[in-house]
């Protein structure tokens, strides 16, 4: 049976989100507060189940109030990303709500719809802005999206479903796998705090450089290269198979210092959530040019002190991470002035060796599972692009 096509705001309420200022007078730990709904709040889950934060209830006069089957859309930064609500609460002007109030869409189908391939390429030329594209409401309200009958949405869902299951069954497995690391440097190393007393320290800064990211508009022309952002960090410790990293394109190649090497660790330098700044990876390019968003800092080491596999599981450390945490009210930063507080226990180099041999063999298992994760990522992007990929010029602005 052929599908219906109508615009979004045809079936749909389109509304953008609102924050009370200064927000910082709003927020509180009070009972009757309001959950306030930021980006950080989200995870891999297509749903949204709890804040880190709430505001007080005239906050919510001056904000926009949302309830559980509600969908939110970014509108800025990351954008176009859709999220479903299991809870209510209030959302800040970088979030669009999207209400089915006539219940046309079965709520999985319209979140696998507005994830797919198809829509983020209509949303990529739709959006506006120079570094920082963004939507807005009326544009969204424009999207064609596909009506079938509730049966067929529900099959479309189901089938999506399934792959996205075997997707974080896999995640699943990089965690344990990154819980036994961390089991393993601990007996090995313990706090490297604690230890900054046993063993001989250095700071971090003299022992490497730091180089903020690149800014660039991904809508320049010319060359294109793979690009390590914000969100390619999660649930990895190494990366080695830049090929799974998107690509960008520039007007031209980015500069010898813009170019990752070897054994480079990258930060998430800049984000509303707090909790990702100081998040880091190890990446190893080889010979395919490989660049860093301006959200990141890249730390190159230039000494024999320490061996990459154990400078990085310091790094990650929840007493080292603490002493990163970054500053500012709604994104937190992470620069080469905190980074230059950070004294690093030097143990000795063969006992450095003999946990780089093991977090090496863990690390090519956590590649293969990695693998495994790409290639249903990918089989998901073909059964979205089957599914939806027809409408890809259905957009009328």
């Amino acid at each position: 049976m052929a599908w219906e096509y109508r615009r979004i705001g045809d079936v749909c309420t389109v509304e953008r989100g609102g924050s009370p200022r200064p927000i910082d007078q709003y927020i509180t730990d009070e009972q009757d507060g309001i959950n306030w709904i930021k980006i950080g709040d989200t995870t891999d889950s297509m749903f949204i189940t709890s804040t880190a934060q709430k505001i007080k209830p005239e906050g919510a006069k001056k904000s926009r109030y949302v309830q559980p089957g509600d969908f939110l859309l970014t509108n800025s930064m990351s954008f176009g990303r859709p999220y479903i609500l299991k809870i209510d609460g209030c959302i800040h002007d970088g979030w669009l709500v999207l209400r089915d109030e006539n219940y046309y869409f079965d709520k999985r189908f319209l979140y696998y719809y507005l994830s797919s391939p198809a829509v983020y390429r209509m949303f990529q030329n739709m959006a506006v802005g120079g570094v920082v594209n963004n939507l807005n409401s009326e544009m969204v309200r424009k999207l064609v999206v596909p009506v079938p009958c509730k049966e067929e949405q529900e099959q479309i869902a189901t089938v999506l479903d399934r792959i996205n299951d075997l997707i974080s069954l896999r995640k699943k497995q990089l965690q344990k796998l990154d819980d036994l690391v961390k089991a393993r440097f601990v007996e090995m190393f313990g706090d490297p705090v604690d230890n900054a007393k046993r063993w001989p320290t250095k700071p971090l800064l003299e022992m490497g450089n730091c180089k903020n990211g690149m800014n660039f508009s991904n809508n320049e022309t010319g060359i294109s290269i793979h690009c390590l952002g914000v969100g390619d960090f999660q649930n990895k410790t190494v990366i080695t198979d830049v090929n799974s990293l998107p690509m960008i394109s520039l007007r031209e190649s980015p500069s010898k210092e813009y170019l990752l090497h070897d054994g480079d660790i990258v930060f998430v330098r800049s984000n509303g959530n707090k909790a990702l700044v100081g998040r880091c990876v190890a990446v190893y390019p080889g010979n395919i040019p490989t660049t860093f968003s301006g959200f990141c800092i890249r730390y190159r080491k230039q000494d024999n002190a320490t061996t990459i596999p154990y400078l990085l599981r310091v790094l990650k450390t929840d007493s080292i991470r603490t002493k990163m945490a970054g500053r500012g009210a709604n994104i937190q930063n992470l620069n080469q002035q905190i980074l230059g507080t950070l004294f690093i226990p030097i143990p000795p180099i063969d006992l450095q060796e003999q946990y780089a041999v093991f977090s090496d063999r863990v690390d090519k298992s956590k590649v293969t599972i990695q693998q495994g994760i790409y290639i249903l990522e990918q089989m998901k992007q073909t059964m979205m692009q089957k599914f939806f990929g027809e409408i890809d010029s259905g957009i009328a602005l």
